[in-house]
């Protein structure tokens, strides 16, 4: 058993897994930077300490500093959560070296998926269905025409070490070709530091769906099921659900099979995501793995009665799974939708200030993930969510009311936010029927304007 974990992180998923802390008697320690001095996360864990200010790359970032932070107060272990530095290999690395237990997956595994063409390769080799594309990274445009080419157009082009939407871009043609890879590796190395790319088929209007698998030190690898994470803007996420309603049960039964080999060809453990891009006609393919907690892990909690930042810590602890394959039967229908601090109309620019009022809604089958109280001065310098309201029914359509009066409810004065957007979305003939693919906002937008 931990006695105490420093949670290398801020917002809800801090405020998340400091509850997970407190259901099982292990103490906590939060890290702060001066602009998150007065967070909900600071004053609810059981020991604070600061690391910097300003910019995440002088705190939330600072390897050097979370590290001393561990040490200084007496950790066992560090929980990264998501983004900031959950999938850096090197922070693993000196967690390892300074006795640390880091809650996550083993560095070399995290090198192994984390890189996206490496990535696919092993997928391929496993025998993972991959988009049809190159399988050795490429560094130049002439080289990276000539397998364009060979694959067939439209292709994405992609970075190797990318993730958020950054450093990706579609060449409809080999005329544009050239234009576009230069571009999107101009965008790798300025927001990686790594001009590696990778070329595939672009799969037009594709649903984006995902498997969350954990599995411990044992061998044990388990599949929670499918999340539905079509809904986004600019390759970033806005509504999560479980089950997807764009795939059948024999769709829905070989992805899990694919994640659980995924994982298990890696020699994986704890909590980590198989991405999928999911065709018209039902084809899937792997995309990428997400070696941390998600945001959207609320969602898969909800329809399997799951805990999986607890069953992260036990993993961490040496333990195996708390429950196996035949112990996951999913139930009824659950939905996820990001709030944020931004105007949709001024191009979802962000918006920090104080927050003048908040009412939060609640009621059976209905939760709120947030670091939110009124007073909170939300700060410029970081991530634009703000919270995530999380149903669950038993079904979608019960769901959609559901997330419908949550969101109507819900009550946030001071910033703007997406919450009327959100809103729109719930009531949109195209979400309501399940039909919506990875450009519905954008086609949403579109008619707008």
């Amino acid at each position: 058993m931990f006695n105490k974990i420093l949670i290398a992180n801020r917002g809800e998923i801090a405020v998340r897994i400091i509850r997970a802390c407190r259901n099982m008697g292990i103490r906590s320690v939060a890290v702060y930077s001066k602009e998150d001095a007065k967070s909900f996360h600071v004053q609810l864990a059981d020991q604070r300490i600061c690391i910097g200010e300003g910019p995440a790359k002088n705190s939330y970032l600072n390897m050097d500093r979370i590290i001393q932070a561990a040490r200084n107060m007496g950790a066992d272990a560090i929980h990264p959560g998501y983004g900031f530095l959950s999938e850096n290999s090197e922070f693993v690395r000196r967690c390892q070296e300074n006795g640390i237990t880091f809650i996550g997956p083993e560095a070399d595994v995290i090198d192994k998926m984390g890189n996206k063409s490496q990535a696919r390769r092993t997928m391929m080799e496993a025998g993972v269905p991959v988009v049809p594309g190159t399988k050795e990274p490429v560094y130049d445009a002439e080289t990276g025409r000539e397998l364009a080419d060979r694959i067939g157009y439209p292709v994405m082009i992609k970075a190797s070490s990318g993730g958020g939407g950054k450093g990706m871009r579609v060449a409809a043609s080999a005329d544009e070709f050239e234009f576009q890879f230069n571009m999107a590796q101009r965008e790798s190395a300025n927001a990686f530091g790594d001009d590696t790319m990778y070329i595939e088929r672009f799969v037009e209007n594709p649903r984006h769906v995902e498997i969350q698998i954990m599995a411990d030190q044992f061998g044990h690898v388990v599949a929670l099921g499918d999340r539905d994470c079509s809904v986004q803007r600019n390759h970033q996420k806005l509504i999560e659900e479980s089950p997807s309603p764009a795939i059948t049960e024999e769709i829905r039964e070989k992805m899990n099979q694919c994640a659980v080999l995924a994982a298990r060809t890696v020699h994986y453990t704890n909590a980590g995501t198989i991405e999928y891009i999911v065709s018209p006609q039902g084809d899937f393919y792997f995309m990428e793995m997400n070696t941390r907690i998600q945001v959207e892990h609320g969602v898969t909690e909800m329809v399997t009665g799951t805990d999986l930042i607890i069953e992260q810590i036990r993993v961490a602890m040496g333990e195996p799974l708390s429950f196996t394959q035949e112990d996951v039967q999913p139930r009824g229908h659950a939905i996820e939708c990001r709030i944020n601090a931004e105007i949709p109309e001024k191009n979802f620019m962000p918006s920090p200030g104080v927050v003048e009022h908040l009412h939060l809604p609640a009621g059976n089958g209905v939760r709120v993930d947030t670091g939110l109280y009124t007073g909170y001065r939300i700060p410029s310098e970081y991530d634009s969510m703000i919270a995530k309201v999380i149903v669950h029914a038993a079904d979608r359509e019960a769901a959609l009311r559901k997330m419908r009066s949550a969101l109507d409810e819900m009550l946030i004065m001071g910033v703007e936010t997406n919450l009327d957007f959100q809103y729109q979305i719930m009531r949109h003939p195209v979400f309501r029927e399940g039909r919506a693919d990875t450009g519905f906002i954008e086609n949403m937008m579109n008619m707008k304007k």
